[in-house]
This record gives structure tokens, sequence and C-alpha cells, in this order.
């Protein structure tokens, strides 16, 4: 069995697979079509005279016009159905397949593909659009809806998830909600047991609306800190690379000036008859380009200078950002152990009034097995009120941890990149300054007096 991955040829030719318009996989045997994901820009494929049965596998191919399937085993009309997702295709091939024996064949295609130009090398006129558009219409009319559907699924998914990067940019996800306090319980065995406790309800219903409140107000200043720290990078931005900016400026009208003076040079010593003269005017020039190269390692080092500068002061303030991100966070998760701890001692003070009245025969209200379970006595119940209370102070104590790691860590990476980065451009600068030093002064060398005597 052969498989298409994009690399196997007719003829044993290789296609280029980084941008090639054009590829053809004719009499290969192919049994199915994958691996051409990285050929996105790919406008015309053949897959002529294979054994291929079903049309998949080619959604990376955006820009797909032209794509002949002739003498494969495609048997069911269905698979036209995919082929909708190529807006560009203009000519399909199909010739010498099972559906195109099909009494419908043409109707159906040119239907559920009204953009088609040619099929199987015949070009659709505007009356058997018309037809197919009349005899589908039902059909097509339920898919569009359907596709319609879909495509507003795919974009409500898309927006949250873009949504969902932005409170994960902020550090804040998922706490414009109760999921955390509903992860609280998510594998708090004991603490759901001990929900179903005669007055527990209302505790906790009282306890979950205090608790998402103070996860909003979390999430609702991370997301304004956040914003305030993209306006901290973007006015660093700006401000590196006016300063860049302006210092280019300056190294090219420098260099401007020094390669007019520089021509006129070569030019007079090229002219010049006198040995005295041409090695006095070739050592002036030597000192002129000591004197540029030392002129843009000046400005160089200025810039590097200014850079520093306001590197150091995005630094500090990118750094105070974070820290007193941090310290307001925390303060409102100790709000949340606040809460918890609150609610520990009001559910433990309702447990053991259960557990009295139990010993003492007095409770009217049926507990179930597993419930009644916990009441054997007091240091049960204790225990396992305690469990359910170090399970629920154990994940506010993750949740913060984890938001405290992840800023740091972005914070540390920012600056330590924006560092490097200034490193790299600060060498490159460096080098490109000596390579023309070294080129100009080539040119120079390059003035043989024996030569300009002959």
């Amino acid at each position: 069995m052969r498989k298409c991955t994009g690399r196997t040829w007719h003829g044993g030719r290789t296609i280029n697979c980084q941008a090639p318009l054009l590829a053809d996989l004719s009499f290969n045997n192919i049994e199915t079509i994958e691996g051409l994901d990285t050929l996105v820009n790919l406008e015309d494929l053949s897959l002529f005279n294979n054994r291929i049965a079903k049309i998949d596998s080619l959604d990376a191919l955006v820009k797909l016009q032209v794509l002949s399937l002739g003498n494969n085993r495609i048997g069911n009309l269905m698979n036209i159905i995919y082929l909708r997702r190529f807006k560009d295709l203009r000519t399909l091939s199909l010739a010498g397949n099972p559906i195109a024996a099909a009494e419908d064949y043409r109707m159906f295609i040119c239907a559920y593909l009204p953009d088609l130009v040619y099929l199987d090398f015949r070009r659709i006129d505007d009356h058997t659009k018309e037809l197919a558009e009349v005899k589908h219409q039902y059909s097509t009319d339920e898919l569009k809806h359907q596709e319609n559907l879909m495509q507003a699924r795919l974009e409500d998914e898309q927006a949250r998830r873009e949504e969902l990067e932005e409170h994960k940019a902020a550090f804040v996800e998922n706490l414009n909600g109760s999921f955390l306090f509903d992860s609280m319980y998510a594998e708090d065995v004991e603490g759901s047991k001990l929900a179903s406790l005669p007055g527990v309800a209302e505790l906790m219903e009282t306890y979950k609306d205090k608790f998402v409140i103070i996860c909003l107000n979390i999430f609702e200043y991370g997301l304004k800190q956040q914003e305030k720290r993209k306006a901290e990078l973007d006015t660093f931005n700006e401000r590196v690379q006016e300063a860049v900016q302006e210092n280019q400026a300056q190294g090219r009208h420098r260099t401007a000036e020094f390669e007019e003076k520089h021509l006129l040079s070569l030019s007079t010593i090229r002219g010049e008859s006198e040995l005295t003269d041409i090695e006095t005017k070739i050592a002036d020039q030597r000192e002129d380009i000591a004197e540029l190269s030392n002129a843009l390692m000046t400005l160089e080092m200025q810039l590097v200078e200014q850079l520093e500068e306001t590197i150091n002061m995005f630094e500090r303030n990118i750094v105070d950002l974070v820290e007193l991100f941090i310290e307001n966070v925390q303060s409102l998760m100790a709000q949340c152990r606040d809460l918890e701890n609150h609610h520990h001692e009001k559910l433990l003070e309702i447990a053991i009034n259960i557990l009295e009245k139990i010993v003492k025969g007095e409770l009217d209200e049926d507990l179930p097995d597993d419930v009644r379970a916990l009441f054997v006595d007091k240091d049960t119940i204790v225990n396992a009120v305690g469990a359910s209370h170090d399970m629920h102070l154990l994940k506010i104590d993750n949740r913060e941890d984890e938001l405290v790691t992840r800023v740091n860590s972005w914070c540390t990476h920012l600056v330590d990149k924006i560092h490097k980065d200034e490193m790299t451009r600060n060498r490159r600068r460096v080098k490109e300054i000596n390579q023309y030093g070294d080129h100009v002064q080539g040119e120079l060398d390059s003035l043989e007096c024996g030569d300009i005597l002959d």
C-alpha cells in the first residue's frame, strides 16, 4: 500500500515542500491521502490514477484551485461535501471513479460546488448550474444552514479560546466564576457528605457567594494590572525604537558625508602621478576611515548607555507592577482563606451539635448511612471536618502559588529577553561598523601604488 505523504512523488521525483504551487502524485498506487499539511500554498494537485476511495486530509490546502482525482476508487457522492471548504476550487476532475457513473453525478456536484467552473475538463454552463440549484435546493439550503451553525460554533469556540488566552496572560484564568470554589469540593468526599447535613446547605450557599465575589475581584484586578503591564511594555518598546532610529539616522548622516568624501579621495588618488602625493592622500584617507569608525562606535556606545538606562527604568517599573499585583492578590487570597476558616468553624459547630443530638436520640432528620458513619464519635467527625478544611485550604494555596510563580517567571523571562535582545543588537551593530570599516579600507588598499604609476 502506498500513502500520499508529501514526499512520494510520481516517477520518484521530489518536489520542494516549502511553497510549491503544483504537485503531481499521479500513478503512485496511493490509497490514503495524508502528509500534505506543509503544502499550504499549493494551488494545483493531481492524484490521478491511484487507489483513493475517500477524499480527506486536504484541509491545509486553503489555496487549492485545481484538483485532479480521476481514475480512483471514489464511490460515495458525499465525498463532494468535503470539498465545499475549498473556496478557491474552480477545476475538479473525477472521471473514471465509480461516482462518475451515478445518474445525478454532474447535477449533484454542480449544486454542492456552485463556484466550480470546470468538471471533468468540461466547462459548466449557467443553465446546468440553474437546473442543479433547483433540483437540490432543499438539500443545499439545509447544508448551508448546518454549515452556518457550525461556523458560528467555531467562531464562538475561537472567541472563547482567545478570551481564555487573555485571561491566562493576566494570570487570572478561571477566576471569573465559581471554578476555584467548585474545585475545592470536586475531590472532597468528606466535604460532599457534610454538605448534606441539616443547616449546611444555607451555610454553603452564603460561603460560595462570598467566595466567588472575592475571585471576581481578583479576576477584574488581574485584567486591569495586565493592561498596565502591557502599556508599560508598549511605552518601553516605543522609547527603544525612537532611540535606535535617531541613532541610526545620525550614523547614516555621518556615513553619507564620509562616502562622498571617500569616493572623491579615491578618484583623486587614481589621478595622482607623484608617489609622495599618493602616499600622503592614502594616509589622510586612512585617518578619515579611522575617524568614521570611531564616530560610529561613539554613537553606538551612546545608544548603549541610553538604552541601558531605558531598560533599567522599565525593569524597575515592571517589577514594581508585578510585586504590587502579587501583594494585592495574596491579600485577596487571604480573604478566601479567612472565609474558609469561618466556614470551617460554623460547619464544625453544626456537626458537633448534630453529634450531640444523635447521642441523646433527639435528631429528627434521617441521615444517609455513609454520613451517619461519620458520627460514631467526636474524633471521627472532627477529623472529617478537618480533612475537608485542609483540602480546601490546599486548593486555595495551590492557586495562589501557581499565580505567583507564573507572574514572577513571566517577569524574569521578559527582562532577561530584553537584556539579551539588546546585547544581540549591540553585537550586530559593532560587527556592521567593523565590516564597513574593513570594506572601505579594502578599497583603499586595492589602490596599489605601482598600478597607479603605471
